[in-house]
This record gives structure tokens, sequence and C-alpha cells, in this order.
């Protein structure tokens, strides 16, 4: 009887709720990809310019798509964006390396360094500028890290293994990602200031990866089961991982978590096509449902990569009439 009642609110929620779109656009090239959305509705990603270059992008509604530049050579991603307008991501240098950056409207892109390897990868930020993400060591080691603006860039070490890649970070510092542990396994992983990292386990097969977190260190990520399947999963502070499932089909990957622990990501559909959707009340909901039938007609949104604290989505998808792939913002209507 409870699984009814609550698969009828699921029902229900699905059915009121419906979202706007609006395609972001690119820097004039035929392409862009969104990565992450801060509470004012600014998105960052990549977009392909008019001349074929990849470059960093701020969207900002009313004002359009942004070319937020290099760090001295053609290319540049932006991977996450903080309320502040602040982007990490990584943009490759004059000297031929990838390097993480932090931009900001004022001073434009600035280099963090790496670990003391030759590169670096920023994937996050949160309200205070805190980044997180990847570098190289000067052993040639992948490891996590925090680069904040007192004390720069630290290694936030390991489950045991030898690597480890930093995904999300929320606004008291708290970061999620992957790590290789002692048995040579990639986990996901939890690490708090002053506590270090903690295994989040899996599934019940050999792998997992977090790639989002909220303020409450509510966690979303990847991991594979017990029987060998790719599964969405949430994680709650001194709970275990929920398998979110599926949209019909095997396979899923939750991307974002907001503050209403609303989550995004991408999933298999029963035709075994990629699919975006949000994860809500209980339920997935596939996002090509929940957009206006004239645009579902030949807009196909094939992933959720972010959202925000008022629920708005950043979708990529691709448009049947043009062939071309896009970002799109999806906003709630109440």
């Amino acid at each position: 009887m409870l699984a009814v009642c609550l698969g009828a609110a699921a029902a229900a929620h699905a059915a009121s709720l419906r979202y706007s779109v609006m395609e972001l656009g690119t820097l004039g090239g035929g392409q862009s990809t969104g990565y992450a959305i801060d509470a004012h509705g600014q998105v960052t990603g990549e977009a392909v310019s008019a001349n074929g270059l990849l470059r960093a992008f701020v969207f900002t509604p009313g004002r359009g798509m942004q070319d937020i530049g290099t760090l001295g050579s053609e290319t540049s991603i932006g991977y996450g964006i903080n309320s502040r307008g602040q982007v990490t991501g990584e943009s490759v240098t004059a000297a031929g390396t990838g390097r993480a950056f932090l931009y900001t409207p004022r001073k434009g892109m600035v280099d963090l360094g790496t670990l003391g390897g030759a590169t670096s990868v920023g994937y996050a930020i949160n309200s205070r500028g805190q980044v997180t993400g990847e570098s190289v060591t000067p052993n040639g080691l992948r490891r996590a890290f925090l680069y904040t603006p007192r004390k720069g860039m630290v290694d936030l070490g390991t489950l045991g293994g030898a690597s480890s890649v930093g995904h999300a970070i929320n606004s008291h510092g708290e970061v999620t990602g992957n790590s290789v542990t002692a048995n040579g396994a990639e986990h996901a992983f939890l690490y708090a200031p002053g506590k270090g990292m903690i295994d989040l386990g899996t599934l019940g097969g050999a792998t997992s990866t977090g790639f989002g977190i909220n303020a409450r260190g509510e966690v979303t990520g990847e991991s594979v089961t017990a029987d060998g399947l790719q599964r969405a999963f949430r994680q709650s502070p001194g709970g275990g991982m929920v398998d979110l499932g599926t949209l019909g089909g095997a396979s899923s990957a939750a991307y974002a978590i907001n503050a209403s622990g609303q989550i995004v990501g991408q999933s298999t559909t029963h035709d075994g096509d990629m699919h975006a959707f949000l994860y809500t009340a209980g339920a997935m909901l596939d996002l090509n449902t929940l957009i206006a039938t004239r645009l579902a007609q030949h807009l196909t949104l094939t992933s959720a990569r972010a959202l925000n604290d008022a629920g708005w989505i950043i979708a990529n998808g691709i448009d049947s009439s043009t062939g071309e792939t896009g970002t799109y913002l999806l906003i709630p209507q109440y």
C-alpha cells in the first residue's frame, strides 16, 4: 500500500511539473556544452567559436554567451561556476600544458598552478572561491586537490591507492570524487576539512564515483552494481548508497544534486537511447517528457549536467532539425 501511495504521489508530481526551455547558443560555431549553473542562472561550459576553436564561456541571462579567454593558447573549458561569477576549468597555456584556472570578471583568467607536475584541471568551485579538481604530482600521479585563496593548492590524498580526482565541492569545503583504494578499485569518497577522505563504498560492484554534493553533504554519482550494471546513486550522511534506478534501460549516472535533494543526470531508456533525467519526489523522470511537445518533436535532451537550488537545470541535447548539439536552460513553471 505504501509503494502504491508513493508511486501515485510521484506520478501526480510529474504530471504537474513542466519546464520552459531556452537555447543558450554558441560563440559563433555550431556546438556548445554546458557543465555548471550558479544561483543567478549564470552558466559555464565550452562552445565552438566562429573560427572553430573550443572556448570556455559564461552565459548570463539577458546578456548571452561570453568567451572568457584562455591562459595563452587557443583552447579552454569551463567546468564550474559560483554565485560571484567566478569560473574554474582548464586551459592550455602558451607552453602547451593544460592548467586549472580561476576566472573572475574583473581579473580575467589566472593559472592556479599544479601539485608539482605539469598539468591540472579545476572541476568545481564554491561560493568562497575554493576549487577542487585534479593535478599531476612531481612523480606523475593524479591527485585530487583543494585550492583556497589563502593556501593555494593542497593534495587531498587518496583512499590508499595511488590516484584521486575531486569532482565537486560544497559551501563547507566538503569534496566528493573518486580515488583508487589499497585494493586497486576506484571508489567514491567524501572529503571533509579536518577529517580527511572517507570511502563511500559502492552499490555492490567494484567501482563508484561521486560527481555532485550539496550543502547537506548528500552525494550523488554513479556506481557499478553487484550484477555489473552502472547506476546513478544518492548517499546521505550516515547512510548507504541508494540506487536511483533508470529510465527503463540498463544504466544511469547522476551529475548534480541541489539543496532540496533534486538530482539530474542521464540514463538509457527502454529503446537504448540516452536521455536526460530529473530525480525528484522519489522518482526518475525523463526531462524530454516535461518540455513542450512541439520542442520534443525535434529536440532530444541527452544529458542533464547541473541544477541550482531554484531548480533551474542545464541540459545538453541534439536538435534533429539542424543536427547540432547545444546547451539548454530549463526553468520550472510552477
